[in-house]
């Protein structure tokens, strides 16, 4: 009689890096993989896009996915292309989020595409898109939704349940019980202080072999102080510049959106136009908007209960651009805040709006989240001269100011707070998504704190359990 494989987690991404979550947890003779997101940053990280799975894709038995930033859900429609035709897990608001994710990431890559074909700068005599919008659509066909704490029946007696993570709209925390192995993934965890959203549920009382947490800012405290939004936009409008938000489109443009009201609310900074340049950001902006005025059990009570959307983001000079057109009409436009995708700048509108604005000194670029590095989000926040942006060297005069207030991210303090909610320790704790410093920095003081064995995989790696 044969013995069956062993339980064991192949880490596919997002071990030394913020990007590209893949792991493949293999159990028996099935597979699942958590998480199919995009790597972002330099070339060589970007090129494992193109990379297949270390084993035919239709072998896969299911896929599950934490939430709708494209780190995490980005690599569905290439799975799809590879043959994939299994089900998709998710909660039922990173249904909704992802598929406007997925559909306009498709779009901007074959938009990418065609532009770097029609301006030569490409590298390729024809350049492809990573995925089409058919593949897109493949993907999202295969979605099914679950309920926070609902228990979904896996092949081979392995199940899973999701929780709220308080990170985004929709997030969730993996609890996975394969081949009566538990595993327990933090996905991208929050602070607690999320604007909109309650915190993460605590570590339900199991006696898990592996949590994996992810490590982004372990090596760090988030600053307790204002965020200092109010300042920036204040003293650029009145030297007549713009303020530029590279912001990313779910979540984190709601967000600022919320803040920016609530400072013109209370008179601290002039009643200037506000423009969100994103087709993504504009349709997650309505899936928001809908939680709130639905009562969704996800939003704080005190937004659920005295505001609607309108009141959270809108003080009375909101205007959403839809379409290119919108997009170039504002060109030129009067002192005004345009917040528009990617949060990196690594793609989208925000591209054109930086080679436009970056030039003139009167103009401010504020930096709200996570820069991975090789980005042009992380050349600006790092001082460059100049950042390439379709082919050109663009001069950079503009102000550039980093914002730490925004992430929604955990920090070291926040990693050890929800660890210390476990009724049990777990056997093992796996740093994922964070970089090497980070990572190092954080391991030893979770294994003096807990005494527990921390692993900090690196790509490709396996870790048996």
């Amino acid at each position: 009689m044969s013995t069956p494989a062993p339980t064991s987690i192949r880490f596919l991404g997002a071990a030394g890096t913020v990007t590209g979550s893949r792991f493949l947890v293999e159990y028996g003779s099935h597979q699942l993989l958590l998480e199919a997101g995009l790597f972002q940053g330099p070339r060589e990280w970007r090129r494992r896009n193109w990379d297949d799975l270390p084993l035919p894709a239709k072998e896969l038995d299911s896929v599950v996915i934490s939430h709708a930033h494209l780190d995490h859900c980005g690599y569905l429609p290439r799975l799809w292309r590879q043959g994939y035709r299994g089900p998709i897990y998710l909660t039922p608001d990173t249904a909704n989020l992802a598929s406007i994710v997925l559909r306009d990431s498709a779009r901007i890559q074959e938009e990418d595409a065609r532009y770097a074909k029609k301006e030569g700068y490409s590298r390729h005599d024809d350049p492809q898109p990573l995925y089409e919008s058919r593949d897109a659509e493949g993907a999202i066909s295969l979605f099914q939704p679950l309920s926070y704490g609902q228990w979904q029946e896996l092949p081979g007696g392995a199940k899973v349940r999701l929780l709220p993570a308080g990170h985004i709209l929709g997030s969730a925390i993996v609890d996975l019980d394969v081949g009566g192995v538990a595993i327990l993934h933090s996905g991208d965890l929050g602070q607690g202080n999320h604007p909109l959203l309650v915190g993460p549920h605590i570590i339900p009382e199991v006696s898990y072999d592996a949590v994996l947490v992810e490590s982004t800012y372990g090596a760090r405290l988030h600053p307790e102080a204002e965020s200092g939004l109010d300042e920036i936009i204040r003293t650029t409008i009145a030297r007549d510049g713009t303020v530029l938000i590279p912001a990313f489109a779910v979540d984190r443009t709601e967000i600022i959106l919320a803040e920016i009201n609530d400072l013109m609310d209370s008179d601290q900074i002039p009643r200037v136009p506000i423009y969100v340049d994103s087709p993504m950001a504009i349709r997650a902006l309505q899936v928001y908007r809908h939680a709130i005025d639905s009562d969704h059990q996800e939003i704080r009570p005190e937004i659920r209960e005295h505001l609607s959307a309108s009141d959270v983001f809108n003080p009375g000079t909101l205007e959403t651009l839809p379409t290119p057109e919108d997009s170039k009409s504002i060109n030129g436009a009067p002192p005004c805040i345009i917040i528009s995708a990617s949060g990196m700048a690594t793609g989208g509108r925000v591209l054109h709006h930086l080679k436009r604005l970056l030039p003139d000194p009167r103009n401010a670029v504020v930096l709200t989240g996570y820069q991975a590095a090789g980005t042009r989000g992380a050349s600006l926040r790092d001082g460059a001269d100049s950042v390439r942006i379709h082919g050109q060297d663009i001069a950079v005069e503009a102000e550039v100011v980093q914002l730490e207030h925004f992430s929604v991210h955990a920090d070291r303090d926040d990693v050890r707070a929800w660890l210390s909610s476990a009724a049990v320790l777990p056997k093992r704790v796996v740093l994922i998504h964070g970089e090497d410093e980070a990572r190092d920095e954080l391991a030893p003081v979770l294994e003096k704190e807990f005494g527990v064995k921390v692993f900090a995989p690196k790509y490709e790696e396996t870790l048996p359990l």
